[in-house]
């Protein structure tokens, strides 16, 4: 009788070959490594012979390994190609991307190559806009995944990273006369940095002004660069000209989290996955957690 060979084990040994061990397997496909143990055991039983042996610390694939891992890639090729088909059929192709402007140039190109790599054929939305409305979307089934700012993360929160803020202009100006009113730049309402700005400005009774509000970042940067005022942001993509002060309240954390639609699509959890490893990649240098 012929055997039928788990394509979810088939995936794990070419996952292990491409990445050089079973460890890194697991945890690109956030298995646990018995799991995998597991699913190899199960194949080299239907295959009637030993597929890795350990060259050293190692397991590398035996002979009859590298027979399987060559037909093993040309089934999930296929698997992955018929299930994209199907989901064109049903007419759910599309995953939808929610993003900050903050992640747009950064984290967005690692996340399409990564995705288009297991997902060829499926369209992607990328929604880059303002952090209230990505999260409001995502809850109303608009997007199916999305990061945003957030002062404050609760435990079920898949948080990313917690990144440092900072009063930021063209210059390093010194604010410690605390009877010069502020000249804010800020994002138009409502913006997590705007609130968090203003809180601690009131707090410690700072006078202020707005010198510019806009929905973009862009316009941040160039209202800054043009010398028109400060602003509080992270660190992360700030341009490099554009220097911290003194003399302004200290500020919290600005955390970074992933949000997701309670109802997935095969493809959408992919998606969800890519998000949160390219994200964690991305900023992890920068993150205070």
């Amino acid at each position: 009788m012929s055997q039928i060979f788990d394509v979810a084990a088939l995936r794990t040994i070419v996952t292990a070959a491409r990445l050089g061990s079973f460890s890194r397997a697991a945890d690109y496909l956030g298995r646990s490594q018995s799991a995998l143990s597991m699913q190899l055991k199960k194949l080299e039983r239907q295959a009637g012979t030993v597929l890795f042996v350990r060259d050293g610390k190692k397991l590398v694939p035996s002979e009859a390994g590298q027979m399987l891992l060559s037909y093993a890639e040309k089934i999930l090729k296929l698997n992955d190609e018929a299930a994209s088909l199907l989901e064109i059929q049903a007419g759910i192709s599309t995953v939808r991307l929610g993003l900050p402007q903050d992640f747009a140039r950064t984290l967005l190109p690692d996340i399409l190559s990564q995705f288009n790599a297991i997902y060829p054929t499926v369209q992607v939305e990328a929604h880059i806009g303002r952090n209230y409305a990505l999260c409001e979307d995502v809850h109303r089934g608009k997007l199916d995944v999305a990061l945003v700012f957030t002062p404050q993360v609760q435990m079920q929160d898949c948080v990313i990273a917690g990144l440092e803020m900072t009063w930021v202009a063209r210059q390093a100006r010194d604010f410690m006369d605390i009877d010069e009113i502020v000249p804010l730049v800020a994002f138009n309402f409502p913006c997590e940095f705007r609130k968090c700005a203003l809180a601690v400005l009131e707090k410690e009774k700072r006078r202020w002004r707005y010198a510019l509000t806009t929905p973009s970042l862009d316009g941040v940067w160039a209202a800054l660069q043009a010398g028109l005022g400060v602003t509080l942001r992270t660190r992360y993509q700030t341009p490099d000209d554009l220097l911290s002060c003194d003399g302004l309240p200290d500020v919290p954390v600005m955390y970074v989290k992933q949000v997701v639609h309670g109802s997935l699509t095969p493809a959408a959890q992919v998606l969800s996955d890519v998000v949160e490893r390219v994200a964690h990649d991305h900023l992890a240098a920068w993150s205070v957690l």
